[in-house]
Formats: structure tokens, C-alpha cells, sequence
């Protein structure tokens, strides 16, 4: 068993990578570093060490690889008044910088995400860019997200700076934000999960190289071409710009897979006749069944008797070089059982199959689908804006997405019971587009969408009604979608509840390595000996807790009581929390009776006793649990 000291901090993947370099192949560190040379004569031919290569660089890309190793001992604390269905939901918003917050998700949600969607800035020019600063205490980072000035007063502080394009390093600014995000994202995508990201012309092709960077252009899967604006808007060359892009990628293209998208067959205008199966099937367009081709076969070559009792060979007046598309006895059935028909041409009888709306050739029930192309035209720009005004009736957010945009890429690649990540969530459409998904097909996809507290512009329709922040539009706007969906459903069960969580500091206090003489470590030695933050709340560490272990936030948890004190049993009780100051006997047999592989205490709670601790972590190590955490 072990007993350790639970460290507060996110997953470092490099950490990771480095232990597994340790544990199968040791021979290429050096006095605890890699020796290159010893890592290329390893790995032979796999290692390119020639300074001219192909690849994309920009001002601060080091940077963004030291920013994605830094780890952070922050959390996310849970609001329950901002939330719908606390404990009874699965999907999670979550208010805060998202680069911070993905570090966070780490150790919970690695390799859990099905799919990721995210609309970043586009970098026009008039876009703010995230300031990736994260060394702050509480004051700071309330200055920081904009709630706060130097004199506490509530105004919109230096969250964001303005990424103009006079500026020296207008794209390497925009590509020191988006690449840590991005590669922090791949850790939290399954085997087969799948990325969409939007962009525009601005970025795309910067877009296009960090994504084959971080994922690998072997996993390109598409760039769609989405026609957002009706009739075009004017830019400074004068021709109408009608499209953006969204860019897709699969963790593992082996793994992904993709569904075919249901076909829209009411409004398919080739599906204008009918017969006496119109009630049951529909209406239903006509194949030839006669077709060219490069591959000749002489058993689809045959005649088939017309209406007039003359023979027909599927070249007809074009002679050889035809085929018929079914063997003879499928043709003979079809006509016998009314699935094909005969119609009269200007050359004469043609064979057509019939195509029905609802059923197929052998009288079964089908639902048409059709794969997705890379041309998006069924789906406005402005159709986001409508999506909110039917919930709002103001113009309360600038062109967000539309719900049916993301719900088609939804449906793509999702069954019905996977997570869904939006970590630029802007007005929410993703929870929206994902409840409205399952109202549809009766899944449980899960959604947790992440958004920045950013200020609404005084002068905006969404500030005049009372919103303060873009996270507020996004709350309000995914309850509002989630009572008219239920009231759309009154008879199916679906989770339009949602916990949210803010970035906050750590609820306990963390140790400072930078003490200067003996004086500071003795006060802090001091300060330590109860190393929760003054104004912590039981609910906030607890959710630390569950998150620094590993455990998803969503995930059930069951308030248990022996020894006159209380502890958490968490999902299946593999593990159990105790935040008890006065943890006894009795209250340890109890946890010890939950059969726990791992064990959490506060290290207040035995109150200075060493043998106490001694004694109750030898029952714990003979009852069987794997591992006593103590912080």
C-alpha cells in the first residue's frame, strides 16, 4: 500500500512521456536527461535531425510547449445556484480561461471525449486573443477575467488584448494562443475521437499546419466548405466572401468512424410519384435500371418483355455496352411485385426501379441516409441568429453558430452516449445543438462546455437586458432551450441539466518552494498545519479532490456517516473521501468497510496523533486498500 501526499497539481503530460521513455528505454537518459544521440541511435532512421524541414514556426513557439508543461495547482469550484439539476445531470459548464481549465480536465477526461467542437477567434483583426498568464492569486485573476480593478471596482480589466494587424506578431500572437489549447484538447479525445474547429480565411492556412502538427496530417479527415451567408458580404477587394471553413480531424483516422447523415427525402423533388403504397411508403422516384458501363458482364445482359410482349435489352437503341443494374429473377420479382415499372419514351419502354420514401425494394421499412459532403448549403449563418432570438426575442449575441450546424456534425459521429466538448462556447449553441440531438434520436450524449467570463459590451443588446458576461448568455440560454425541449418532449427523459463549475484557486494552500531563510519555513511549517483556504466550503474541496484523483466531475457521490463523523463514497466506492478534523477509529472502520482501493483523509484531521495515523494506515494496508492519500 501507499501512503503519499497528494500534490494538488494537473496531469504533466511530459512527466508522462518521460516515465514511459524510463521504464522501456532507459538507455537513452544521461544523468536523469535525454542524450540525443543516444535517442537517435535508438531509434534509427525514425529520428530527423536535419535543421532544413519541412514545418511551420512563428515568434514564441518554444513558448507554447513550456506553457503546455506547466502545471497548475488551480481547481474548479462547483456554483449551484448558477446550475440546473445539479445532482441528477451529466453535463457540465464550466466559466473560466479554457487553456486552464484543460489542464484541469486532464486527469479526469483523458481519452474520454468522443468529439470537440470549438469556433475560436477567426484573427480579423478586431479579435481579443486569450493572455496566457496564470502565476496569480485570487485578486489577480479577478483582475484578470475582467470583474474586477486595481480599487475592486467591477469593469472589464486586461483579460484580452487586441490582436491588430499593425501589430508586429499579429499571427504568431494568434498561434501562441490556439497551439497549447489545441494540443492539450488531443490528450482529452478517445482513440476515435474527432475535432471540428471553424476558422476563415484569415488563419486557415496556419490552421491547416498546426493541425497536422498536433495530429498528424495522416488524420486529416476534411475541410468543409460551409456557404454561412446567403448573398454574400463585401470585402476590400470587392468580391462577395459567402463561406468559411471548418477543419476535421480524427485522434486515430483507423479508429473514427462516421455515420451517414439522414437523407431529407421530403423535400427531394425527385420524389414526386405515387401509387397505391402511398400511405405506407411514401411517394417515390424512379432509377433506370439499364446503366453504362466499363465493365461488361454478359449474365446482366438479357431481355426483359416489355408491356407490348417485345424484348428489351438494357442497351435499347444504344446497343452493346449496357448492363442491366439486377439479375434477371430480382427484375421479374420487382415488376411482378410492383417495385419496377415500364414507361413509355420517345425511344420506346424503359425500366425503372422504384425508390420509395419509406420503404425498399423488398417492402421494408428504411430510413435514407446519404454521407456528408464537404459542401455545407442547407445551413445559414443566420440561422444561429434566429436560434436565439426564438428563446430570447432581443438580438443578444453576434453571429453565433447555428444548433443544426453543430447537431449535423453531432450526428456524425456520435451514437448516442458519448461527451461532447465545446471549450469556446460562446452562447452555448453545442449544449443546445447536443440536447436537441438526443430529444431527436433518444441518446444520452453528455456535453461540457467551457467559456471565458468575458464582459458584454455596455453598448450591447445583451448588456441593456442585464447580462454581464457571455458565460451568463450561455447559461440562460441552455435553460431556456432546455424547457422547450422538454416541453417539445413531454414523454421522453432528457438531461437538460447541467453543474456548473468556475476556475478558482486551489482550496488548500500550497507550499512555497521559494522560501528565502529559515524564518519563512517556519511560518509557513505554521501556516500548514491547517492547509485549508479560509473560506473553503466542504462541497469545494470535495470536488477538488474527486478531480485531482482522477475521477469526473459528473460522477455519483453518496454522503456516508460512522464514528459521530462523515465521508464520501465516490461512484462505485473504489474511492472514499474523508474531510472530517476529528477523524477517529470507528469513523475509519466504517470507511474501511466501503472495501475503497484508494483513500483520501486531510491531514488536520488526526490532529498531530502519529500513532493514530500509524495505526489506522496498517488496518488500511490489511483491509486491502491500495493507496491512502493525505493532504
Amino acid at each position: 500500500m501507499q501512503t503519499l501526499k497528494l500534490d494538488g497539481c494537473s496531469l504533466n503530460q511530459q512527466e508522462a512521456i518521460l516515465e514511459l521513455l524510463k521504464k522501456n528505454a532507459p538507455e537513452v537518459f544521461s544523468e536523469d536527461k535525454i542524450d540525443v544521440k543516444q535517442l537517435r541511435a535508438t531509434l534509427g532512421d525514425e529520428v530527423m535531425a536535419d535543421t532544413e524541414r519541412y514545418g511551420l514556426n512563428w515568434a514564441g513557439k518554444m513558448d507554447c510547449f513550456r506553457t503546455i508543461q506547466d502545471t497548475t495547482t488551480n481547481t474548479l469550484k462547483p456554483a449551484r445556484d448558477e446550475s440546473v439539476n445539479f445532482d441528477d445531470t451529466k453535463n457540465l459548464f464550466i466559466e473560466g480561461d479554457n487553456l486552464e481549465v484543460l489542464k484541469i480536465l486532464q486527469k479526469s477526461y483523458y481519452g474520454k471525449v468522443k468529439m470537440i467542437y470549438i469556433d475560436p477567434p477567426y484573427n480579423t483583426g478586431n479579435d481579443f486573443i486569450y493572455n496566457d498568464k496564470f502565476s496569480r492569486n485570487k485578486r489577480e485573476y479577478l483582475e484578470d477575467v475582467g470583474a474586477i480593478d486595481k480599487e475592486g471596482n467591477v469593469v472589464n480589466a486586461g483579460l484580452y488584448t487586441q490582436n491588430t494587424k499593425d501589430s508586429g506578431h499579429f499571427h504568431s500572437d494568434w498561434l501562441n494562443m490556439m497551439y497549447p489549447r489545441l494540443f492539450l484538447a488531443k490528450n482529452l479525445l478517445r482513440q476515435d475521437g474527432v475535432i471540428f474547429v471553424s476558422i476563415d480565411d484569415n488563419e486557415v492556412h496556419n490552421l491547416r499546419m498546426v493541425m497536422n502538427e498536433i495530429f498528424g496530417e495522416e488524420n486529416f479527415v476534411a475541410q468543409f466548405v460551409w456557404k454561412s451567408k446567403g448573398s454574400g458580404a463585401y470585402d476590400t477587394k470587392s468580391i462577395k466572401t459567402e463561406h468559411e471553413y471548418i477543419f476535421v480531424y480524427a485522434k486515430n483516422c483507423i479508429e473514427a468512424k462516421f455515420r451517414e447523415m439522414r437523407f431529407d427525402v421530403e423535400h427531394d423533388h425527385q420524389y414526386k410519384f405515387s401509387d397505391e403504397r402511398l400511405v405506407s411508403a411514401g411517394k417515390y422516384k424512379r432509377q433506370a435500371l439499364a446503366m453504362g458501363t466499363l465493365t461488361y458482364s454478359a449474365s446482366l445482359d438479357f431481355a426483359v418483355k416489355n408491356p407490348d410482349g417485345e424484348d428489351v435489352f438494357p442497351g435499347g437503341t444504344f446497343g452493346k455496352g449496357y448492363i442491366w443494374r439486377w439479375q434477371q429473377e430480382k427484375i421479374d420479382n420487382a415488376l411482378r411485385e410492383g417495385f419496377a415499372e415500364w414507361v413509355r419514351t420517345n425511344n420506346g419502354w424503359s425500366l425503372y426501379s422504384k425508390q420509395y420514401q419509406y420503404m425498399d425494394s423488398e417492402g421494408s421499412v428504411v430510413e435514407r441516409t446519404v454521407q456528408m459532403t464537404t459542401i455545407i448549403d442547407d445551413v445559414l449563418g443566420r440561422n444561429g441568429t434566429q436560434d436565439l432570438q426564438n428563446l430570447f426575442n432581443e438580438k443578444i449575441f453576434l453571429y453565433p453558430k447555428p444548433t443544426i450546424l453543430i447537431k449535423k456534425f453531432s450526428f456524425l459521429v456520435s451514437t448516442g452516449s458519448e461527451i461532447v466538448l465545446d471549450f469556446f462556447a460562446g452562447s452555448g449553441t453545442t449544449a443546445h445543438a447536443v440536447m436537441q440531438l438526443n430529444a431527436e434520436d433518444g441518446g444520452n450524449r453528455r456535453w461540457i462546455c467551457v467559456q471565458l467570463p468575458e464582459k458584454c459590451k455596455p453598448e450591447t443588446e445583451a448588456a441593456k437586458v442585464g447580462f454581464v458576461t457571455i458565460a451568463d448568455i450561455a447559461k440562460e440560454r441552455i435553460r431556456r432551450a432546455g424547457r422547450k425541449i422538454t416541453e417539445e418532449n413531454p414523454d421522453k427523459h432528457i438531461d437538460v441539466g447541467f453543474q456548473t463549475f468556475k476556475l478558482d484557486e486551489s482550496n488548500f494552500k500550497i507550499w512555497n518552494t521559494q522560501i528565502e531563510n529559515v524564518e519563512q519555513l517556519e511560518q509557513q511549517m505554521l501556516e500548514m498545519f491547517d492547509n485549508v483556504r479560509e473560506g473553503s466550503t466542504e462541497e469545494a474541496m470535495l470536488y477538488e479532490l474527486i478531480l485531482k484523483s482522477g475521477k469526473e466531475l459528473t460522477v455519483a457521490i453518496e454522503e456516508k456517516e460512522a464514528g459521530g463523523e462523515k465521508f464520501f463514497r465516490i461512484n462505485d466506492g473504489s474511492l472514499v473521501i474523508c474531510l472530517s478534523d476529528h477523524i477517529n477509529e470507528e469513523l475509519f472502520a466504517g470507511i474501511l468497510a466501503e472495501q475503497p482501493k484508494k483513500i483520501i483523509l486531510l491531514d488536520k484531521g488526526f490532529r498531530n496523533n502519529d500513532q493514530l495515523k500509524t495505526n489506522l494506515l496498517l488496518h488500511a494496508e490489511g483491509a486491502g486498500v491500495d493507496e491512502v492519500r493525505v493532504i
